[in-house]
């Protein structure tokens, strides 16, 4: 089967995942219509094929893509999470996505690094223990750059007005003081090696994705262990 192309920077939608006092946590993600399009770049309009099937009670979508070569189709599957609004499209839809990364469509996001961007005064709101953005707010990817694996090496997200507020390996800090980004330096140094993040417990290397939950959960970076301490 041909090769399927890396996401472009429009493409990919930006999502908060939580939002705390001080900042917040984005994820990158795509949607259908990028699969889809990609789809029929890669292998025709007519090239490849979709259902869905209920399988245990779950919607799974399958997608057939014609190899020619073995002149037979090939099927990718995965099963789908309803959404919170539309059950039975919200299902179809992500099992279609989960699908796509099966295929190899946006499967470039899984090297997304930690996202954590700062939040203004005015931005950010508290009420009865809860912090809520500004609805206004919104991210977009500028600019994105991957490797020769396929990986993520380059990544711009700015806000609504055009000012960047995080790029990969650095945070863009709007209107701070100096002292706060010296704060921001030191903390990200003691939490990370080597480009590796570190449980800020017991200094244990942590994956990307239990840092994103324990960041989530917590507001900190701890490793599984330290969380369970934390409940």
């Amino acid at each position: 089967m041909a090769d399927i192309r890396l996401l472009n920077a429009d493409e990919i939608e930006v999502r908060v995942q939580s939002v705390k006092s001080n900042g917040c946590i984005l994820l990158l993600y795509k949607d259908a219509r990028v699969d889809m399009r990609i789809l029929d770049e890669t292998y025709g309009p007519t090239g490849w094929k979709r259902t869905h099937e209920v399988i245990n009670g779950n919607l799974f979508c399958n997608i057939d893509i014609w190899d020619d070569v073995k002149k037979e189709w090939i099927r990718k599957q995965d099963v789908g999470v309803e959404s919170y609004t539309e059950k039975e499209k919200g299902q179809a839809s992500d099992s279609f996505k989960r699908a796509g990364f099966n295929v190899g469509i946006g499967r470039e996001l899984y090297t997304a690094p930690f996202i954590w961007v700062n939040l203004q005064k005015g931005e950010v709101e508290t009420k009865n223990g809860k912090s809520y953005m500004e609805p206004h707010l919104r991210f977009r990817v500028k600019s994105i750059g991957y490797n020769d694996k396929r990986e993520i090496n380059l990544l711009e997200i700015e806000d609504n007005n055009h000012k960047v507020r995080y790029s990969l390996g650095k945070q863009t800090v709007n209107n701070s003081s100096k002292s706060n980004i010296q704060n921001i330096q030191s903390k990200e140094s003691k939490n990370t090696s080597n480009g590796k993040l570190k449980c800020e417990k017991c200094g244990t290397n942590i994956a990307e994705n239990v840092a994103q939950y324990s960041k989530s959960k917590f507001g900190h970076l701890l490793c599984r262990d330290c969380q369970k301490n934390m409940r």
